[in-house]
């Protein structure tokens, strides 16, 4: 795939996560998979379908789904397996379907033991700036050979995102992606900025790394969130095919689908999981965009 515009203007690393590039003149990845795991099979199945879809159209998958939700809208929701289970259930569906995995991480604790089972470790946003988590996330990724994806909070900026790249350096991780999800806007909805986007896709960290600007990913299900709308978290999932097509036509390296084969039945987020035959037409759309700008 050739490099687009952005791409020219920075000097970027890839991400190597298993055995998927995700980076400048690699074919688009899709990081897709059920908010959390609410059992092996369900995991497998949509793992299935996803991965289905992107080797008909020559893209690149990497299946996601967490052991564990821990920031959640009511105390009362369910989080998924645990670490144990979970890591586990991840282990065994990366190795049944041969794709990478990631999951999110939310303790320092939790990251070498993550990184001993996946592929990639994700920060969630709230998280990003987090030393310790950070920290711990570098040191596990260098240590397995891993890569570590940080979700940009929806309180900072592009500009921002400088500090965990760096925080990561520090721990010689250098292997990196940085994922927009929204912003926070103050009227109970999440705004997608496509200047901002533009600004993290030519991020420069060449001054404390050899990375440059780090590849970039675009969560589209997430972007759709409806943040302070009652014990669950709402959405507007007729927008993500809207979001994932100018994000891919913006240039992104890569896409963040949360998919469920009944979101209104999702233990978690399913007010912005997309079904399944949905999240497989999105994806079809943005590879016939990232196709006519090569």
């Amino acid at each position: 795939m050739a490099p687009t515009a952005n791409d020219a203007q920075a000097d970027h690393r890839l991400c190597r996560v298993g055995s998927v590039s995700i980076g400048p003149g690699q074919p688009l990845a899709i990081i897709a998979g059920p908010c959390v795991l609410e059992s092996r099979e369900m995991g497998l199945a949509i793992g299935l379908a996803m991965r289905q879809c992107c080797r008909e159209l020559g893209l690149s998958y990497v299946f996601k789904a967490s052991f564990d939700k821990a920031n959640r809208s009511s105390a009362h929701s369910p989080r998924g397996p645990g670490l144990e289970k979970g890591l586990a259930w991840l282990a065994s569906i990366g190795k049944e379907l041969g794709v990478p995995i990631t999951t999110d991480v939310h303790t320092p604790e939790q990251c070498d033991l993550a990184a001993q089972a996946v592929d990639l470790l994700q920060i969630p946003a709230f998280l990003c700036r987090q030393s310790d988590l950070l920290e711990a996330a570098g040191n596990a990724a260098a240590k397995h050979s891993r890569g570590v994806n940080v979700k940009k909070g929806q309180f900072v900026s592009p500009r921002e995102m400088v500090g965990p790249v760096r925080k990561l350096a520090e721990a010689d991780c250098d292997n990196v992606l940085l994922t927009e999800r929204g912003t926070f806007f103050g009227y109970h909805r999440l705004v997608n900025d496509f200047t901002g986007l533009g600004d993290l896709m030519e991020l420069d960290c060449s001054t404390f790394t050899e990375l440059g600007s780090p590849p970039v990913c675009f969560d589209v299900t997430h972007s759709t969130q409806l943040p302070g709308s009652g014990e669950q978290t709402g959405g507007r999932p007729d927008r993500a095919p809207l979001l994932a097509r100018a994000a891919t036509a913006a240039g992104v390296h890569a896409l963040f689908i949360e998919a469920h084969p009944e979101p209104g039945k999702a233990l978690s987020d399913g007010a912005t999981q997309l079904p399944i035959e949905v999240a497989v037409d999105v994806i079809a759309q943005c590879a016939r965009i990232r196709e006519a700008m090569a």
